[in-house]
Formats: structure tokens, C-alpha cells, sequence
């Protein structure tokens, strides 16, 4: 039986690998949970073994107005990002995937979970902090499995 710790272990070598967030328009969640694992990618010096992959099914024209909103808060940038279609054959290359409440993706050797999250697109944006703060949670959740608690903790 792996434990967590045992799977932080086993990530501890120079492994690389890939995490995809997806949704159906790339918008809103998937795009919040990149800039989350962007930053927790910078921040645990994990740039040369993760490689981080979002999109969608059906992208949007545009990342929603109200999560770059939310997202400036933190002081995460995505203003300008636009959504991008994400193949079967790059889910089925990914390592991990994340989708975003809108899917029931089985994908044969890849880890996958359903984050079960509100949608924030036509929301105003003091609902959409607290769904903004979950997927926060458990992208620092991820990256804590998988790669042990950072040092500075």
C-alpha cells in the first residue's frame, strides 16, 4: 500500500510530469486552477519537472472578465490568456487531470479527479472568491500529495 508520503517520495527524483486542468470552455475554473499551479510549480522550484496543461472541450472565445478579477486579487495574472482546446491524446499523455465538475473522463494509466466546483462565468464576483479559495485549496493539496509540504511550512 503506497501512502502519501511514499508517493511524495517516489515524486522526489527528477520525474518529470505533466498536470492537466480542464473544462468544457477553458474560461473560468481550469484557468484558475493553472494560475494556482503555476504559481506552487514557481514557488516549490518544480519548473524544470512539471509541466502544467490547461483547456477545454469547447474553449470560449475569452477568459472570463470576473476570474481575471478574482484571480488580480491574489495577485495572479491571467489577463490576456485566451482558452485552448485540449485533445484526447494530450489528456492521455497527462500524468494527473483535474476536471472541473463537468465531466466523467476515465482515462486508461492517468490519474483523474473530478473537482466538483461552481461554474463563476455570470457570477458576480463575491461569489466567485469563495470557488476561487477552494480551487486554491486543493491545487496546494495536489502539489502537497505529490510532492511533499514545501520547506518554508
Amino acid at each position: 500500500m503506497t501512502t502519501p508520503t511514499d508517493a511524495a517520495d517516489e515524486t522526489a527524483t527528477d520525474e518529470k510530469i505533466t498536470l492537466t486542468f480542464m473544462c468544457v470552455r477553458n474560461a473560468g475554473r481550469s484557468q484558475m486552477a493553472t494560475a494556482f499551479a503555476e504559481r506552487e510549480r514557481d514557488r516549490r522550484g518544480l519548473g524544470d519537472r512539471v509541466t502544467i496543461v490547461t483547456g477545454g472541450t469547447m474553449p470560449a472565445d475569452s477568459v472570463h472578465d470576473v476570474v481575471v478579477e478574482a484571480l488580480a486579487e491574489v495577485d495572479l495574472d491571467v489577463n490576456g490568456r485566451e482558452p485552448q482546446h485540449v485533445s484526447e491524446e494530450t489528456l492521455a499523455d497527462s500524468d494527473f487531470v483535474a476536471t472541473m465538475g463537468c465531466s466523467t473522463l476515465e482515462l486508461d494509466g492517468v490519474d483523474t479527479d473530478d473537482w466538483d466546483l461552481d461554474d463563476p462565468g455570470e457570477r458576480p464576483i463575491e461569489e466567485v472568491r469563495p470557488i476561487r479559495d477552494e480551487i486554491e485549496r486543493r491545487v496546494i493539496a495536489l502539489f502537497d500529495e505529490r510532492f511533499g509540504a514545501p520547506d518554508d511550512e
